[in-house]
């Protein structure tokens, strides 16, 4: 028999209420969350509660407060990546955040989608989709990422925008729905060697 958890990273509807694990991990991540929150950034019981909260977490990782998660298991968070004020990653389904990243306050990443219909929305069953956001990517703030995206490495999402669709290496895209704007190119350097 498969269970909740199981379901939800295959992708397929599931209840998150229905499995006694995912509650645990939930309650869990939660009370992580409110710890951090609390203390000072440098407080050592901090980083203690941040390896706890994001056991996937890489060497060199800034997060700021507050920080939220669904569950912070199911968060890979690249090494030398910096996330700002205010993030929430609802990691029902995995959340891959690659090196070097920049997140910027108040970005949510959201891999959970309901049912359609509202008498099924009342059952509570949802899916859950990954989210990756490969190498040196940066976020504006307040960019939101939906469920399944992908955003190429090296790109930048501008302030505000609504990603709904995967967006490849090396670009700028802004907008609710996000879209390309253009390509970066070596004339964006400022720095010369």
């Amino acid at each position: 028999m498969t269970s909740e958890k199981e379901k939800s990273f295959a992708g397929e509807w599931y209840d998150p209420n229905g499995d006694s694990d995912l509650i645990a991990e939930r309650e869990k991540a939660m009370e992580l969350c409110q710890d951090i929150n609390l203390l000072h950034i440098k407080n050592p019981k901090r980083d203690k509660f941040l390896t706890e909260l994001f056991p996937r977490k890489g060497d060199n990782v800034v997060i700021l407060n507050p920080i939220w998660a669904d569950y912070g298991l199911y968060s890979t968070i690249g090494d030398g990546t910096f996330i700002n004020h205010n993030a929430f990653l609802m990691d029902g389904g995995t959340i891959t955040i690659g090196k070097n990243c920049l997140i910027g306050p108040n970005c949510g990443m959201y891999t959970a989608t309901h049912a359609l219909d509202p008498i099924e929305r009342r059952t509570g069953i949802e899916t859950a989709l990954p989210i990756v956001i490969e190498d040196d990517v940066w976020l504006g703030g307040d960019v939101t990422i939906l469920p399944g995206v992908t955003i190429g490495k090296g790109s930048i999402i501008g302030a505000k925008s609504l990603v709904n669709k995967d967006i490849p290496a090396n670009v700028i895209a802004v907008g609710n729905p996000c879209k390309v704007l253009r390509e970066i190119t070596d004339s964006d350097k400022i720095l010369t060697t």
